[in-house]
């Protein structure tokens, strides 16, 4: 019997508001296995989730919301004016979603895994675990546009975020297959992931 051959490792990240997402849920539906890296990290501070116990002896009960998750408006705002707390709490989080990312691709059966994450740029362990890194891009414009329609946040809130995140040539430097999604409608888009997917065997 022929060795199964090992499922192609493909990193997604994009900016926000870039469509990384829907590029997700697109390959997701020609067969690939997604692994949210956002959705495993949002579990563990959910209530009962595998990070509470230690954000609550760092930070104490001014960071617990009422039902036992994690107060994210409160933390965002604690971390963002505290680089200590960010490492802190980056240190509690971080093992844990990387313990889980591990579990679910040791699970997956497909044969092409899409690890969507996005901070993969600026975290370096990422890259020799990848066999393609994957970049959905969109000028600045549009990313303030989407967000501000989905979000109803401000343009300073948006900027603030895309600011936050890595700059977008260095997401680009980093990849090795870049779709430009710049355009309103979702037709153009599928086509072109599904061009993408019979080219990497989806």
């Amino acid at each position: 019997m022929a060795a199964k051959r090992p499922a192609l490792r493909l990193g997604l990240t994009g900016g926000i508001g870039s469509g990384k997402s829907t590029v997700a849920q697109l390959l997701q539906e020609r067969g690939a296995t997604v692994i949210d890296a956002d959705a495993i990290s949002r579990a563990c501070t959910q209530p009962g989730g595998s990070a509470m116990p230690a954000v609550m002896q760092s930070f104490g009960p001014a960071f617990i919301t009422h039902d036992g998750s994690l107060d994210r408006q409160r933390m965002r705002e604690h971390v963002f004016t505290n680089p200590d707390a960010r490492r802190l709490l980056e240190s509690i989080v971080h093992p844990l979603v990387a313990q889980e990312i591990q579990r679910q691709a040791k699970a997956a059966t497909s044969h092409c895994l899409v690890f969507d994450v996005p901070l993969l740029v600026e975290s370096p362990r990422w890259r020799p675990q990848l066999d393609l890194v994957l970049v959905v891009d969109c000028e600045t414009a549009t990313q303030i546009r989407r967000v501000a329609s989905r979000s109803g946040l401000d343009r300073t809130a948006i900027e603030g975020i895309i600011n936050s995140q890595s700059p977008r040539e260095k997401r680009l430097a980093a990849a090795d297959l870049v779709i430009f999604n710049n355009g309103h409608e979702t037709e153009p888009l599928r086509r072109t992931v599904g061009q993408l997917a019979d080219q990497i065997g989806l």
